[in-house]
């Protein structure tokens, strides 16, 4: 979930396409992932999906690991999220994945139903990891039927990031609490106003309509399925084409064209609901001033949002499962690790990390009070179950709902191919 919707939700689908027969029989047939040598040094490998920056900090870290423990050498690999998962498919069908990595609680279930990951459990009752001491119990996010598949390393909730100087010229002031019709009236208040649409492109974001559809009693995804019908989807994609028809928001070609920028930091929109600790990449990118704004509710209060998480995973084929469990009990508690990690793949995620790190700059700030604010306001729920092909089934939401807003299909024909994509994606 630090990770660019844009790009690389897009992507997600095309790196999905390896069956699960095959994930199966490699399964019974691979081998395990580390190595060790004469001397009684293990080398595991650990790898993981972000930009450069993100490699340099987490280079940091593994130095300070393997000082620590000097029996234990870390192999390290990293690519773009489209690669990593990519390249992950292929390894885990050769029953070689690594033996830890970057995971999201979209995949948990998908490679739990194939038999690759570990439950970590088993290694915390023989003390070789700790699941104590983390913030809001975001250890939640990497459970899946009383197993413990992922311990987080940082935690975000989704927001809207907003052009703070186009708002302010359209004289729109978010408050918490506001709702839905208060806020697409401000998307026509911005464009008519400013001449920017006032979105980037809401309705093809699967998070933010779970937080819509869980508002009204209801959720995206069910254990094993979706948790809406063709109406609801209906209702809700004609509501996007008809504003990205009005000019109120984004053009969906205009966009594509803008990658790999936001279309809110190139100037072609004035929000954009995403993850909140993605407000660093736009102020990386974009000449304005970009800020947190609450999400819009149905009763003035809920807002469905829940706390999500990066989290690392351990292969279940792992030779090393020891001194795996290790490496993720120091990624994820070292103080030294927080203050190089920052915020970086969300707000640290353990108590101790967050405690360590005191954000310097005005925007991880913002983005450290927006969390404290969040939680305090008392509407923070339990995340939705993701059921096995929820990758697929996220990028399907994007790519057709990008299709419908450029017109190259009509409503009636992407709510029924994507309910007929995700049904297959929910039987692979």
């Amino acid at each position: 979930m630090g990770s660019d919707r844009h790009v690389e939700r897009r992507t997600v689908l095309k790196a999905a396409g390896v069956t699960a027969a095959a994930l199966g029989l490699a399964a019974a047939t691979g081998c395990g992932g580390g190595s060790g040598s004469g001397n009684g040094t293990v080398t595991i490998r650990y790898s993981w999906w972000g930009a450069e920056e993100r490699a340099k900090r987490i280079n940091r870290t593994i130095a300070l690991f393997e000082k620590k423990y000097p029996k234990i050498k870390v192999k390290t690999d990293f690519q773009t999220y489209q690669s990593f998962w990519e390249k992950f498919q292929t390894q885990a069908a050769g029953g070689n994945p690594p033996d830890v990595f970057q995971n999201a609680v979209t995949f948990l279930r998908k490679y739990d139903k194939r038999g690759v990951l570990l439950d970590l459990k088993s290694q915390a009752q023989a003390g070789n990891l700790s699941l104590d001491q983390f913030r809001a119990g975001v250890t939640k996010v990497g459970e899946v039927n009383g197993k413990q598949l992922g311990v987080p390393v940082g935690s975000n909730t989704m927001s809207l990031v907003v052009d703070k100087k186009v708002f302010e010229k359209a004289g729109v002031q978010p408050q918490p609490g506001w709702t839905w019709d208060e806020y697409f009236k401000a998307l026509k208040t911005i464009h008519d106003r400013t001449k920017i649409p006032g979105d980037t492109g809401y309705f093809t974001i699967m998070y933010l309509y779970d937080l819509y559809l869980r508002q009204n009693g209801r959720a995206f995804f069910t254990e094993d399925g979706l948790g809406f019908d063709q109406a609801d989807l209906t209702e809700w994609w004609t509501d996007g084409y008809n504003r990205v028809k009005a000019g109120f928001v984004t053009d969906p070609k205009v966009v594509q064209q803008d990658l790999p920028k936001s279309s809110l930091s190139a100037g072609h929109g004035a929000s954009e609901f995403t993850w909140d600790n993605f407000t660093v990449r736009y102020s990386a990118e974009g000449d304005s001033s970009y800020g947190l704004a609450p999400i819009p509710t149905t009763d003035g209060r809920h807002t469905g949002q829940y706390l999500a998480s990066l989290m690392l995973s351990a292969s279940a084929r792992t030779s090393h499962p020891k001194e795996v469990a290790q490496f993720i009990d120091f990624m994820v508690h070292d103080p030294e690790v927080g203050t190089i990690m920052g915020y970086d793949r969300g707000i640290l995620a353990s108590t101790a990390q967050y405690e360590a790190f005191k954000p310097a700059d005005e925007v991880n700030k913002e983005i450290a009070q927006y969390e404290e604010d969040t939680a305090e306001a008392g509407v923070l729920g339990t995340i939705t179950p993701h059921p096995s092909g929820a990758d697929t089934v996220e990028a399907a939401f994007l790519r057709i709902g990008g299709d419908l807003g450029q017109g190259r299909t009509r409503v009636a024909d992407a709510v029924k191919q994507f309910f007929t994509e995700s049904e297959a994606a929910f039987q692979a």
